[in-house]
């Protein structure tokens, strides 16, 4: 921590949720002065081009790790009440629950045509399915999953302990909150983190645009490159798994559930393929925009590429995630798929994680390794990060179990 009247170059190395808020509460921070401090957000592709573009948005205070969760849960209902983020980027509470359901196979999804043109569902919703659901306690307004397919629902959480953001949107409207703040963004791939002896000195990068090479001085650095951070911080053990997930646009809009579904796959499910999972393990997120959200397993067959801009999607794994939330849900077979893609989550290699503090560098700091759990834990962090920067520790919540400088 420099002293007060000390001019600072903060330089945040990561476009991502992390990177944005650590900008975000920065420039909120009661030592911010803009005539003396330089706030610059280095992104090798696009704001919010990864994971914090194409994740599924869900915030819950059931979350992990409890010293975080327990400062960014709130912190996220008051940046939706200060910036509007109901209409800005989606906020809203959720009902979130796992559930039991058998899944159709492909020929049983057949849909056939009646006298005045719509489609009518093989599957029908009788009253003695109707009945056999409100006897299991299943919520009433779960209408869009097929009554006949289901097993089993456990309510997950109580009123207010999950809600959810659109991912995207939140995270380049803390990017456009920090600018507007005096924070800046620049489009480029840092290729060196100078630290002489163990103390920060400058960032090399090469922008976008141009190519050129580019170097400016920091006195503070902080890396929330998500998994990423190996390429600027060689000694950070940040792993990479890919994520695929896809958007749909059902029939009609359907009730805000977050759902952890566990589907028994039929073994007939799809003659085309030879091989299948016994049970298919999709996240299905309803949004407030009435399309929905579904993610599936995670894979690590191909390595983590330069950037955000090069994950090589692929479309059969996306084509699954389709297969199976249209077998248990007529109102997502008949929907429309706007979006396939595929992401990268960064994994914490050592015990614990994510990693969020000082390292053994003199004005570097860490905040990466955050898991499925980053747009949650975003505001925490950047809060976090900003009182590390100007406090020189951390103030808010007690993340002595998440410091970086135990695992460099």
């Amino acid at each position: 921590m420099s002293a007060p009247g000390d001019r600072r170059e903060i330089v945040i190395v990561g476009g991502g949720i992390i990177g944005c808020c650590s900008a975000y509460f920065l420039t909120r921070h009661p030592s911010y002065d803009p005539a003396r401090h330089k706030i610059t957000i280095l992104e090798a592709s696009d704001i919010a081009g990864g994971a914090s573009g194409k994740a599924g948005g869900l915030l819950a205070q059931w979350a992990y790790p409890d010293n975080l969760v327990g400062l960014s849960y709130p912190l996220h209902q008051q940046l939706a009440k200060e910036h509007d983020g109901k209409n800005r980027w989606g906020y809203r509470e959720t009902n979130c629950g796992q559930l039991v359901v058998r899944g159709r196979t492909m020929a049983e999804m057949t849909e056939k045509e009646t006298g005045d043109g719509k489609h009518e569902s093989l599957q029908k919703r009788s009253a003695a399915a109707m009945s056999k659901l409100k006897a299991a306690r299943i919520p009433q307004d779960l209408d869009w999953i097929e009554p006949d397919l289901l097993r089993a629902y456990e309510k997950m959480s109580g009123p207010g302990e999950t809600a959810q953001v659109h991912p995207y949107l939140f995270t380049t409207s803390m990017a456009k909150l920090a600018e507007e703040k005096g924070a800046e963004v620049i489009l480029g791939h840092v290729t060196n983190i100078a630290r002489p002896n163990d103390k920060i000195e400058s960032v090399s990068y090469t922008d976008k645009a141009t190519g050129e090479s580019n170097t400016i001085p920091a006195t503070d650095v902080i890396v929330a490159a998500g998994p990423w951070t190996q390429a600027v911080l060689p000694e950070a053990p940040i792993t990479a798994m890919r994520a695929h997930s896809v958007v749909i646009r059902p029939t009609r809009p359907i009730s805000a559930y977050a759902l952890f579904t566990n589907i028994e796959i039929p073994a007939n499910f799809n003659p085309a393929k030879k091989s299948r999972p016994t049970v298919g393990a999709p996240e299905i997120y309803t949004r407030p925009d009435d399309t929905v959200y579904a993610c599936g397993d995670g894979d690590k067959t191909v390595p983590l590429p330069p950037t955000s801009a090069e994950v090589e999607v692929d479309l059969e794994r996306c084509q699954e995630i389709i297969d199976h939330v249209g077998s248990i849900s007529d109102e997502l077979r008949g929907g429309e798929v706007s979006v396939r893609q595929a992401c990268y989550l960064p994994n914490c290699a050592g015990p614990g994680g994510p990693l969020v503090g000082l390292t053994h560098t003199k004005g570097l700091y860490l905040a990466a390794g955050h898991t499925c759990w980053g747009i949650q834990n975003g505001p925490g962090t950047g809060k976090l990060m900003s009182e590390f920067v100007f406090d020189g520790q951390a103030k808010s919540a007690k993340i002595a179990s998440l410091d970086p400088r135990d695992q460099l």
